[in-house]
């Protein structure tokens, strides 16, 4: 064998590992669903906090209720299965897969904006959802 071919094989099988790292980091590093069963008329603001964590936007009414949008995603929970198929592949492409693995990863779940008002008590008098871009 050639030495520049030696130089190039061993050039491409240094780089699998590198190359791997990206869709199959990608399905172990997703969100877990929040638990929207939870959010409801008459919750406090603190329970909805737990579920949704922090609001992206927060707005005073003029009545004195709150308004707060929060962003969360369904769809893109951590998966081992989805890791190791994508390793997988990556070791059969020799790295390859990664042009098509990581935009898959990049397309999981569905982002949604919670709109959600809060009376003076912070306790939920209204709840709206939308997917896509927020509602305040």
């Amino acid at each position: 064998m050639r030495p520049r071919r030696v130089v190039v094989v061993v050039s491409v099988l240094a780089l699998i590992p590198a190359l791997a790292a990206c869709s199959v980091g990608m399905a172990l590093s997703g969100e877990e669903n929040p638990d929207l069963g939870a959010i409801h008329l008459g919750a406090a603001r603190s329970e909805v906090e737990l579920h949704l964590g922090a609001p992206i936007k927060s707005a005073s009414l003029e009545d004195g209720r709150r308004a707060d949008v929060y962003k969360y995603q369904i769809g893109n929970e951590p998966s081992a299965g989805r890791a190791i198929g994508h390793g997988m592949m990556d070791v059969l492409t020799l790295g390859l897969w990664e042009v098509v693995g990581t935009p898959i990863e990049g397309v999981q779940g569905e982002t949604y904006h919670a709109t959600i008002t809060y009376d003076r008590d912070d306790k939920v008098v209204d709840i709206k959802t939308k997917k896509g871009a927020s509602t305040i």
